[in-house]
């Protein structure tokens, strides 16, 4: 549970920001939805910073090397700080390129591109946010990462506020806001990790072969996120060829379908965790035991979601814009997303269960078989359906239809077998 409230404040910064946006106007909505969808690919993309600490500290602590499990943790975060840096940098120079890139419609390019700057220097925050958030939950400490979330979702809303309506910064106090919460964010969730290892004694300079060896491990599961972000690009990509309804539309939807997985995906952190330890710990019996139990809970909660979304769409779409048909858009698209979230629980759960196994490399290899899979599906959408209702729901079957089954298939398979509980330290 508490799990479950720090993944859901996080996707709650890109539901306030459009909300707060949305008043703005629809290409301002536009602008936002491609530039968040950038910033959430390049921190999607670092996610093996959470997922690679979570596992190896888990795995350490369940064979009861506690020193190992501090070690990896501070070489986590010096490797999330580095790599933030030079991502924030690249990502303010190169901004109108990328907006360019995604084929951004004349009147939502300098929203976009505002965004992504004033965010950028965020990034360096969010990364050793992710890496101190792994190592407390390898430990299953998640009630530290939860009140920290939880804080950081309320300072965000009330920048958000008081920099895009208050101030009159538009598009670009939505970004501002993010990054100056992310930094705080990070400052906190770092001080107790480093405060952890100086009460055990633990080194916080960086240690080479600690900082190469997660690297080693992080890298299939960046190659495996990497193909889950090229899905995420290439459908903003479409939306973004179809019109500016469809884009509109897009980012009330994918905004509610952040948050639905961030919650189901809490399931998914409980497995890495538990499955790490118990691995780790040689006992094979309390494995399978997780994976059947969170995969029922998995698809029950998708089939419970799905029914709220479904049921109140008519009721959500006006929070987010004053656009009727981007609301018809959004609204009937939501019953898309309905249909399909007991199938996204159990994909979500079962690449948690193989992440805490440190399956990566089998991850890393079906997750670009299924991009291969969605692409045709998506490109199809794109070469014949129209801007708005037609448009997004279409590009949601594609989505969360089409590329979820082949997601749900391959990791299902790799379940039914045993070469992925590999045991010890």
């Amino acid at each position: 549970m508490p799990a479950l409230g720090a993944l859901v404040a996080e996707p709650l910064f890109v539901l306030v920001d459009s909300a707060v946006v949305g008043r703005l106007g629809t290409p301002e909505l536009a602008g936002l939805a491609l530039a968040s969808t950038v910033l959430v690919t390049l921190v999607g993309l670092c996610v093996f910073l959470a997922y690679a600490t979570t596992a190896s500290v888990a795995r350490s602590l369940g064979a009861g090397d506690r020193d190992r499990a501090l070690r990896l943790g501070v070489d986590g975060l010096w490797l999330a700080l580095g790599i933030g840096v030079v991502l924030a940098l690249t990502l303010w120079m190169t901004t109108p390129l990328i907006v360019a890139a995604l084929g951004a419609p004349e009147a939502v390019v300098p929203h976009a591109v505002a965004y992504l700057r004033w965010s950028a220097p965020g990034l360096p925050g969010m990364l050793v946010v992710l890496a101190a958030t792994g190592v407390l939950r390898g430990m299953l400490d998640t009630r530290t990462p939860l009140w920290v979330a939880a804080s950081g979702a309320v300072v965000n809303a009330v920048l958000s506020v008081a920099l895009v309506l208050g101030l009159g910064m538009g598009v670009a106090g939505s970004g501002l806001g993010t990054a100056i919460t992310q930094i705080g964010m990070g400052v906190v969730l770092g001080v107790v990790v480093v405060r952890g290892a100086r009460r055990s004694g633990t080194a916080l300079r960086p240690s080479g072969a600690g900082v190469l060896t997660g690297v080693h491990t992080g890298t299939p599961l960046l190659v495996r996120t990497l193909s889950l972000r090229l899905a995420i690009l290439l459908t903003i990509w479409v939306a973004a060829g179809l019109g500016t309804v469809t884009l509109a539309g897009h980012q009330v939807v994918n905004a509610l379908w952040g948050l639905t997985a961030f919650a189901l995906d809490a399931l998914a952190i409980a497995a890495q965790a538990l499955v790490g330890r118990s691995l780790g710990a040689g006992d094979l019996t309390a494995t399978r035991t997780v994976l059947r139990r969170t995969l029922l809970w998995g698809t029950c909660a998708g089939g419970v979601l799905g029914v709220v979304l479904g049921a109140a769409g008519w009721w959500i779409a006006p929070l987010f814009t004053t656009d009727p048909e981007v609301r018809r858009a959004v609204a009937l698209t939501l019953l898309v997303v309905a249909v399909t979230l007991p199938m996204a629980g159990w994909v979500f759960v079962l690449d948690g269960v193989l992440i805490g196994a440190g399956d990566g490399r089998y991850l890393a290899v079906v997750g670009m078989i299924t991009l291969v899979v969605y692409a045709p599906a998506a490109l199809a959408v794109r070469a014949w359906a129209d801007d708005g209702v037609g448009g997004l729901v279409w590009l949601w079957v594609a989505f969360a239809g089409v590329f979820m089954a082949a997601r749900a298939l391959t990791t299902g398979l790799r379940a039914r077998g045993g070469r992925w509980m590999v045991t010890g330290g």
